[in-house]
């Protein structure tokens, strides 16, 4: 099966933005899906600016297909500089618009990359709270 995938697609799965591993992470997102194989984890960074909490850095793994690369790396784009609540309301339609759209038997893999966003900042929040911030 042949998948039409627009340039946008194309470049964030060549040339991947924010693609590693972040030792110091404040928060990590791990997520996959069992049916396609994909993995996906999400490092973030969380700073504070004009006294809200933003993602000063993001991070990301990404185990799989074209289009899980590029929705990762495209999410991670769209969340760097945003509040977390700004974030958190990225959702897998955002994602695929950013690029442009996605074959819908790939949507599923815009939905894995908002999620571990998601978790990523859950787990950060999660952490915080323990510390009594």
């Amino acid at each position: 099966m042949s998948m039409n995938y627009s340039k946008k697609v194309m470049e964030h799965f060549k040339n991947p933005k924010n693609m590693g591993e972040m030792k110091d992470a404040d928060g990590v997102g791990k997520v996959g899906n069992p049916v396609c194989g994909d993995v996906m984890h999400i490092y973030i960074k969380v700073g504070k600016k004009d006294g809200k909490e933003i993602i000063e850095d993001i991070k990301f793994q990404t185990f799989g297909c074209v289009s899980a690369i590029a929705v990762t790396s495209m999410t991670t784009l769209l969340a760097k500089g945003k509040t977390l609540e700004e974030s958190l309301k990225i959702k897998r339609d955002d994602v695929a618009s950013a690029l442009d759209g996605l074959p819908p038997i790939k949507m599923h893999c815009s939905n894995l990359a908002s999620e571990a966003l998601e978790a990523a900042i859950n787990d950060y929040m999660k952490k915080t709270k323990k510390k009594g911030n």
